[in-house]
């Protein structure tokens, strides 16, 4: 059973919704005006929750930093463009943020704007005290998300509990100090996330309200 926390810190991609679709859907359309073309949602569904800059650089490893830039600006274009139709909630994720005591906040590589939208649109905004996305410093695994939302809720890292579906949540957590709590239904593999011993595992988010 996982004990309550004072905080709790989500991710939202794989996490509290599977965007997948509408993230691969973007970045292939990126690609696709690159002249690139055969590259899988499975492929790109290991990247979700990391920077961009990762992506392109992997699947353009001759591209210049400039060039990079241009394709992270179209991305951002396309991907709102899509109004999030293919994106779904995930079950249990209103009734267990409904239920949920303690105050929450997001740590997402999202921007907080497209962040607030996503959690608008989906009717989870109003569970949240604060909305935290990765707006001009580094991206997961660094920690800095954590910290920025932890900041703003006057929070202290053993008072947390982060929610995530990846390596790169895991990875930022542990950097931060605070426990973790690894989602089985995201993008994430169970094996990899496992390289992180997190401390509790949840199979659908209800398993935070303990039983």
């Amino acid at each position: 059973m996982i004990p309550a926390f004072p905080v709790y810190l989500f991710d939202i991609d794989g996490t509290l919704v599977d965007s997948a679709a509408d993230i691969c859907g973007a970045i292939q359309g990126v690609l696709l005006a690159e002249g690139v073309t055969g590259i899988s949602d499975e492929f790109l569904r290991g990247y979700i929750g990391r920077h961009l800059v990762d992506v392109f650089r992997d699947i353009l490893p001759t591209a210049q930093p400039d060039h990079i830039e241009r394709l992270i600006e179209e991305y951002r274009r396309i991907y709102p463009a899509r109004q999030h139709a293919a994106t779904r909630l995930y079950p249990g994720v209103a009734e267990a943020l409904t239920q949920l005591g303690g105050r929450k906040s997001t740590a997402t590589t999202k921007s907080s704007s497209t962040a607030q939208i996503v959690l608008q649109k989906f009717g989870l905004l109003a569970h949240f005290d604060h909305v935290q996305g990765t707006d001009g410093f580094a991206a997961k695994p660094s920690p800095d998300v954590i910290f920025k939302a932890l900041a703003v809720l006057a929070a202290c890292p053993s008072d947390c509990l982060f929610v995530g579906d990846s390596e790169a949540d895991m990875a930022a957590a542990e950097l931060a100090g605070v426990k973790t709590a690894a989602v089985t239904y995201g993008y994430g593999k169970r094996a990899d996330l496992a390289r992180w011993t997190p401390d509790y595992w949840i199979t659908d988010l209800r398993d935070l309200l303990g039983g």
